[in-house]
């Protein structure tokens, strides 16, 4: 089984998916990882931003960006170095929508996720996952929250708890530009599948969304009723 969840910056994708995959015992596949290690790669390697959509399979692959499980989840590294800790900067945070937007990324990262993906039981979040990744996905989820709430959650992953007005309202803004930029672009657009469930976690505990979505997975293989590893991890 695979579960596709997409949604725009800070609605919540990554930290419902880790949840939502270690309570079915599934693996989890962070695809926004790989977009933020590539950012991170090209950054230290002084290529200037301006230069990116040029950049080649070839010259995405001498970046030596790469995932390994590692106990259900995917550490990134850049040769050897683990760069998993360094690869929500700032600077990240700020490039990463640029890159996301090479015509050659889209192509380098699709073949890459899919083999991330072979032997299912997995929950894969990011933007397009199901509509172009995993489009025959047995669940597909988009998540959705109010601007300020997302601006909210960016602050606190940065570290600021208690933000004032203003600091919130240049947040919420900085989000819905990045929403634009994903959902206009031609490469890879942020978009909702037409069977995908909407789930709003404006105000939802990060339990109760858990919840809701582990309750729709087993919905879906009830359902199925297939064979292989079910929805608590463990072989039919």
């Amino acid at each position: 089984m695979i579960i596709a969840i997409d949604g725009p910056a800070a609605s919540g994708k990554s930290s419902t998916a880790r949840a939502v995959a270690r309570r079915l015992g599934f693996r989890h596949l962070d695809s926004g990882a790989f977009y933020r290690a590539l950012t991170h790669a090209a950054l230290r390697a002084g290529i200037p931003a301006d230069a990116w959509p040029n950049l080649s399979t070839r010259d995405l692959d001498a970046l030596r960006v790469h995932a390994r499980h590692y106990d259900r989840t995917l550490r990134l590294f850049a040769g050897d170095e683990d760069i998993t800790g360094q690869i929500r900067s700032p600077e990240v945070n700020a490039h990463v929508s640029l890159m996301a937007r090479v015509p050659a990324v889209r192509d380098w990262l699709l073949a890459r996720l899919r083999e991330a993906a072979a032997g299912g039981n997995l929950v894969a979040d990011g933007r397009d996952m199901g509509t172009v990744v995993f489009p025959d996905a047995a669940l597909k989820v988009f998540l959705v929250a109010r601007p300020e709430v997302r601006a909210r959650r960016r602050l606190a992953e940065v570290g600021v708890h208690e933000p004032d007005a203003d600091t919130l309202a240049a947040e919420a803004q900085r989000l819905l530009e990045r929403d634009r930029i994903d959902s206009e672009r031609p490469v890879a657009p942020l978009r909702r599948a037409h069977d995908a469930v909407v789930v709003d976690t404006s105000d939802l505990s990060f339990d109760e969304q858990v919840d809701r979505i582990v309750g729709l997975a087993r919905e879906r293989m009830g359902a199925g009723g297939g064979g292989g590893a079910g929805v608590d991890g463990v072989r039919k």
